[in-house]
Protein backbone atom coordinates (compact mmCIF):
# COMPACT_ATOMS: atom_id res chain seq x y z
CA UNK A 1 0.00 0.00 0.00
CA UNK A 2 1.53 3.58 -0.87
CA UNK A 3 2.55 5.47 1.77
CA UNK A 4 -0.05 8.54 2.00
CA UNK A 5 0.88 11.84 0.21
CA UNK A 6 2.08 14.08 2.95
CA UNK A 7 -0.59 16.93 3.60
CA UNK A 8 0.86 20.81 3.12
CA UNK A 9 -0.32 23.21 6.14
CA UNK A 10 -2.85 25.06 5.19
CA UNK A 11 -1.90 29.02 5.24
CA UNK A 12 -4.06 31.33 7.31
CA UNK A 13 -6.07 33.39 5.26
CA UNK A 14 -5.78 37.07 5.21
CA UNK A 15 -8.31 40.13 4.83
CA UNK A 16 -7.94 43.79 4.45
CA UNK A 17 -7.37 44.37 7.58
CA UNK A 18 -5.07 41.93 8.88
CA UNK A 19 -2.60 42.40 5.81
CA UNK A 20 -2.63 46.21 6.76
CA UNK A 21 -1.69 44.92 10.54
CA UNK A 22 1.23 43.01 9.39
CA UNK A 23 1.96 45.54 6.80
CA UNK A 24 2.77 47.94 9.01
CA UNK A 25 4.61 46.13 11.49
CA UNK A 26 6.78 45.33 9.05
CA UNK A 27 7.28 49.01 7.78
CA UNK A 28 7.91 49.60 11.42
CA UNK A 29 10.46 47.02 11.62
CA UNK A 30 12.60 47.62 8.81
CA UNK A 31 11.59 51.26 7.50
CA UNK A 32 9.29 51.89 4.34
CA UNK A 33 11.82 51.92 2.32
CA UNK A 34 13.54 49.44 3.33
CA UNK A 35 10.98 47.02 2.87
CA UNK A 36 9.84 44.99 -0.58
CA UNK A 37 6.81 42.83 -1.55
CA UNK A 38 8.87 40.21 -0.96
CA UNK A 39 9.25 41.23 2.82
CA UNK A 40 5.53 41.79 3.19
CA UNK A 41 4.62 38.44 1.17
CA UNK A 42 6.93 36.70 3.61
CA UNK A 43 5.30 37.95 7.06
CA UNK A 44 1.94 37.33 5.58
CA UNK A 45 3.13 34.12 4.74
CA UNK A 46 1.56 34.34 1.36
CA UNK A 47 2.79 35.00 -2.58
CA UNK A 48 3.44 38.33 -3.43
CA UNK A 49 0.09 37.84 -5.88
CA UNK A 50 -1.71 37.22 -3.42
CA UNK A 51 -1.20 40.81 -1.52
CA UNK A 52 -2.01 42.59 -5.23
CA UNK A 53 -5.52 40.39 -4.26
CA UNK A 54 -5.61 43.14 -1.24
CA UNK A 55 -4.09 46.23 -2.36
CA UNK A 56 -2.51 47.68 -5.57
CA UNK A 57 1.05 47.77 -4.31
CA UNK A 58 3.03 49.07 -1.19
CA UNK A 59 2.40 52.42 -1.41
CA UNK A 60 -1.54 52.14 -1.21
CA UNK A 61 -0.86 49.90 1.89
CA UNK A 62 1.43 52.84 3.42
CA UNK A 63 -1.12 55.23 2.48
CA UNK A 64 -4.50 53.38 4.60
CA UNK A 65 -1.91 53.21 7.23
CA UNK A 66 -1.17 56.60 7.43
CA UNK A 67 -4.73 57.47 7.06
CA UNK A 68 -5.57 54.92 10.13
CA UNK A 69 -3.49 57.74 12.27
CA UNK A 70 -4.71 60.84 10.86
CA UNK A 71 -8.34 60.11 10.43
CA UNK A 72 -8.05 59.56 14.53
CA UNK A 73 -6.74 63.15 15.06
CA UNK A 74 -9.21 64.49 12.39
CA UNK A 75 -12.31 62.51 14.35
CA UNK A 76 -11.30 65.01 17.34
CA UNK A 77 -11.09 67.62 15.96
CA UNK A 78 -14.11 68.34 14.60
CA UNK A 79 -15.69 66.53 18.02
CA UNK A 80 -17.82 69.30 19.94
CA UNK A 81 -15.50 69.26 23.06
CA UNK A 82 -12.52 70.03 20.79
CA UNK A 83 -14.48 73.52 19.31
CA UNK A 84 -16.89 75.36 22.08
CA UNK A 85 -15.65 76.07 25.92
CA UNK A 86 -12.95 77.75 27.51
CA UNK A 87 -9.82 77.48 25.52
CA UNK A 88 -7.60 76.02 28.19
CA UNK A 89 -10.08 73.23 28.47
CA UNK A 90 -10.40 72.05 25.19
CA UNK A 91 -7.10 72.23 25.09
CA UNK A 92 -6.72 70.24 28.18
CA UNK A 93 -9.13 67.64 26.63
CA UNK A 94 -7.22 67.20 22.88
CA UNK A 95 -4.22 66.45 24.53
CA UNK A 96 -5.53 63.83 26.29
CA UNK A 97 -7.59 62.16 23.29
CA UNK A 98 -4.45 62.74 21.44
CA UNK A 99 -2.47 60.20 24.39
CA UNK A 100 -5.24 58.02 23.99
CA UNK A 101 -5.54 58.22 20.00
CA UNK A 102 -1.72 56.88 20.17
CA UNK A 103 -2.21 54.06 22.15
CA UNK A 104 -5.23 53.06 20.68
CA UNK A 105 -3.38 53.45 17.03
CA UNK A 106 0.18 53.12 18.69
CA UNK A 107 1.71 51.03 15.31
CA UNK A 108 -0.55 53.72 12.64
CA UNK A 109 1.06 56.76 14.85
CA UNK A 110 4.71 55.23 15.36
CA UNK A 111 4.68 55.26 11.16
CA UNK A 112 2.87 58.68 10.39
CA UNK A 113 5.95 60.03 12.74
CA UNK A 114 8.57 58.07 10.72
CA UNK A 115 7.63 59.41 7.54
CA UNK A 116 9.76 62.04 5.55
CA UNK A 117 7.88 62.98 2.69
CA UNK A 118 9.63 60.51 -0.01
CA UNK A 119 6.83 60.00 -1.57
CA UNK A 120 3.66 61.48 -3.27
CA UNK A 121 1.90 59.50 -0.32
CA UNK A 122 4.00 61.13 2.17
CA UNK A 123 3.83 64.17 1.44
CA UNK A 124 -0.22 64.35 1.85
CA UNK A 125 0.15 62.64 5.15
CA UNK A 126 2.74 65.47 6.58
CA UNK A 127 0.66 67.90 4.96
CA UNK A 128 -2.57 66.62 6.77
CA UNK A 129 -0.15 66.40 9.98
CA UNK A 130 0.46 70.23 9.20
CA UNK A 131 -3.26 70.96 9.35
CA UNK A 132 -3.38 69.32 12.84
CA UNK A 133 -0.23 71.14 14.05
CA UNK A 134 -2.57 74.77 12.82
CA UNK A 135 -5.25 74.00 14.54
CA UNK A 136 -3.10 73.01 17.46
CA UNK A 137 -1.33 76.57 17.70
CA UNK A 138 -4.77 78.73 17.20
CA UNK A 139 -6.05 76.80 20.28
CA UNK A 140 -2.91 77.04 22.12
CA UNK A 141 -3.07 80.78 21.00
CA UNK A 142 -7.00 81.35 22.22
CA UNK A 143 -5.50 80.24 25.54
CA UNK A 144 -2.88 82.45 25.75
CA UNK A 145 -4.97 85.47 24.84
CA UNK A 146 -7.62 85.04 27.13
CA UNK A 147 -5.36 85.14 30.16
CA UNK A 148 -5.77 80.88 30.62
CA UNK A 149 -1.92 80.50 29.91
CA UNK A 150 1.20 81.93 31.42
CA UNK A 151 2.01 85.20 29.38
CA UNK A 152 5.75 84.59 29.62
CA UNK A 153 5.35 81.52 27.42
CA UNK A 154 5.66 81.42 23.82
CA UNK A 155 2.77 79.63 22.42
CA UNK A 156 4.86 78.66 19.50
CA UNK A 157 6.82 77.05 21.97
CA UNK A 158 4.16 75.21 24.30
CA UNK A 159 2.50 73.87 21.19
CA UNK A 160 5.86 71.63 19.93
CA UNK A 161 6.78 70.82 23.99
CA UNK A 162 3.10 69.50 24.59
CA UNK A 163 2.77 67.35 20.75
CA UNK A 164 6.85 66.86 21.03
CA UNK A 165 6.29 64.78 24.66
CA UNK A 166 2.89 63.66 23.56
CA UNK A 167 4.39 61.87 20.38
CA UNK A 168 8.10 60.79 22.05
CA UNK A 169 5.27 58.05 23.72
CA UNK A 170 5.71 56.02 20.63
CA UNK A 171 9.32 55.43 21.12
CA UNK A 172 8.89 53.63 24.04
CA UNK A 173 5.23 52.71 25.49
CA UNK A 174 4.87 49.32 25.33
CA UNK A 175 1.50 47.74 26.43
CA UNK A 176 2.35 43.97 26.51
CA UNK A 177 4.76 44.93 29.43
CA UNK A 178 1.81 46.61 31.82
CA UNK A 179 2.82 50.54 30.90
CA UNK A 180 0.72 52.69 32.56
CA UNK A 181 -2.88 52.70 31.06
CA UNK A 182 -3.67 55.39 28.50
CA UNK A 183 -5.95 57.59 31.42
CA UNK A 184 -2.50 57.32 33.66
CA UNK A 185 -0.52 58.66 30.95
CA UNK A 186 -2.41 61.63 29.97
CA UNK A 187 -3.17 62.70 33.41
CA UNK A 188 0.67 62.55 33.92
CA UNK A 189 1.34 64.66 31.07
CA UNK A 190 -1.14 66.88 32.25
CA UNK A 191 -0.07 67.65 35.51
CA UNK A 192 3.42 67.90 34.60
CA UNK A 193 2.88 70.23 31.57
CA UNK A 194 -0.76 72.70 33.01
CA UNK A 195 0.39 72.84 36.74
CA UNK A 196 3.11 74.65 35.09
CA UNK A 197 1.58 76.29 31.97
CA UNK A 198 -1.81 77.56 33.78
CA UNK A 199 -1.76 81.67 34.74
CA UNK A 200 -1.80 82.18 38.28
CA UNK A 201 -4.49 84.81 39.94
CA UNK A 202 -2.55 87.81 40.88
CA UNK A 203 -1.04 88.52 44.64
CA UNK A 204 -3.73 90.25 46.45
CA UNK A 205 -1.78 93.80 47.99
Amino acid sequence: MAAPTPTRPRRRGHDPESVLSIAVHVFNERGYDGTSMEDLARALGVTKSAIYYHVPGKEQLLGRALDRALDGLFAMVADERAAAGPAIERLEWVVRQSVRILVDRLPYVTLLLRVRGNSVTEQAALERRREFDRFISRLVKEAAADGSLRPDVDPALVTRLLFGTVNSIAEWYEPARGNASPDDLADALLKMAFNGLRSRPAAQG
